[in-house]
């Protein structure tokens, strides 16, 4: 077994896990028998350090558990290649549907499709919330916040504020318990050196773009603070894109968003690739790759930031509050904007039975992938 891959057998290795990553974070298991089973290029005890870091962190886990693995493999470029390697066939994908959707969205028989669609997104919303919810309020002061996070963005209140005060919240409120178990730390000293040069890349690419295209720049840095506070996965991720790329800069409407966000569950990779198709609506194929790429690119830095930490960090009790609080906060957030999304739609009665039968589906547990794809040919002859 090859313990040190060449970097074209580790870009190939993630690109077949890439094309075929429908799921979201249930990807993670096939990265780790990838990497730990198959091709033995990491050990078990240096997965499930990752797997425990990605958790900590904000963003898509399964992209960044990928950037993770290809870290350990292959130090600093071989996190690009893993990085690269597993986006590319999501970026391609969803590149290819926005270009169709921007050519053919207004055809009869496609924006037929896209009812049935935007309702699914609305059950699949208000499935993740709950789902959220089950797992994430077990008190009445987990619910409390999350109704004040609810009732802070329904008074206009920017989501990142929210955000802040409910991780201050989680400090206040959650004095005892919940603290992780330590884990042992790997020390990288080369991590230091790492993430320093990927600071100064993050910040020399965002300041050309400041200086080449004011658009651009603006797409750039709205991606990376969606990445940077995104406790809670890709779900939680869109409550925040939503707010900034629909209500607060009017890039697209509430419709297109969700549209996105429909194309996004017959797309492999993390919900987040949404996006992508954001990005081309605004600024076309540049916008695309802006938007992938600094929706993930705070990941990156991140992991080589806090991997030296990875004890520290995962067994911190003011880190598992604020943490607590902010997942609480995101319950609050979803369920506020699967409301807003489902106000969007003009209820009808074949509406409501189709979203009566697709609510039903996704809470028995149908594959999204495939319920995406029936409901979609459904709408057609329906709608």
């Amino acid at each position: 077994m090859d313990r040190n891959p060449s970097f074209l057998h580790l870009f190939l290795a993630f690109l077949r896990l890439g094309a075929t990553a429908f799921g979201g974070p249930a990807m993670v298991s096939h990265i780790k028998h990838l990497t730990v089973k198959k091709k033995q290029w990491l050990d078990e005890e240096t997965a499930v350090h990752g797997i425990v870091l990605c958790q900590a962190l904000p963003g898509a886990m399964a992209v960044n558990f990928a950037s993770y693995a290809g870290y350990r493999i292959k130090g600093i470029t071989g996190m690009f290649v893993s990085f690269a390697g597993f986006a590319l066939p999501a970026f391609l994908l969803m590149l290819f549907f926005s270009v169709v959707y921007e050519r053919t969205h207004a055809v009869p028989g496609v924006s037929s499709l896209f009812v049935g669609l935007e309702i699914m997104v609305v059950c699949i919303l208000v499935h993740a919330t709950y789902f959220l919810g089950k797992n994430s309020l077990s008190s009445a002061r987990d619910i409390t916040l999350a109704l004040m996070s609810a009732s802070a963005l329904l008074l206009k209140t920017p989501p990142l504020m929210a955000l802040l005060g409910a991780g201050f919240m989680g400090i206040i409120l959650y004095k005892s318990g919940g603290e992780a178990q330590a884990v042992k730390q790997v020390r990288l000293s080369r991590s230091f050196v790492h993430a320093f040069s990927l600071v100064i890349l993050f910040l020399a690419s965002l300041f050309c773009l400041y200086f080449s295209d004011k658009k651009l720049f603006d797409l750039a840095t709205v991606m990376s603070k969606i990445e940077i506070v995104a406790f809670g996965g890709g779900y939680t991720a869109l409550t925040l894109m939503a707010h900034e790329v629909v209500e607060a800069r009017s890039w697209i409407d509430s419709k297109t968003f969700l549209d996105g966000i429909a194309l996004g569950q017959v797309t492999p990779g993390p919900i987040l690739i949404t996006a992508s198709f954001v990005g081309y609506l605004i600024k076309g194929v540049q916008g695309a790759v802006v938007g992938t790429v600094y929706i993930f690119a705070p990941g990156l830095v991140l992991i080589t930031l806090t991997l030296p930490f990875l004890d520290r960090l995962t067994s911190s009790p003011i880190f598992k509050r604020v943490v607590r609080g902010i997942v609480c906060c995101f319950v609050g957030m979803l369920g506020y904007v699967s409301i807003k999304f489902a106000a969007e739609i003009p209820w009808d009665p074949a509406r409501a039975l189709f979203c009566t039968a697709s609510l039903i589906l996704v809470f028995r547990g149908l594959d999204l992938f495939w319920l995406v794809l029936a409901g979609a040919a459904v709408s057609v002859f329906i709608f």
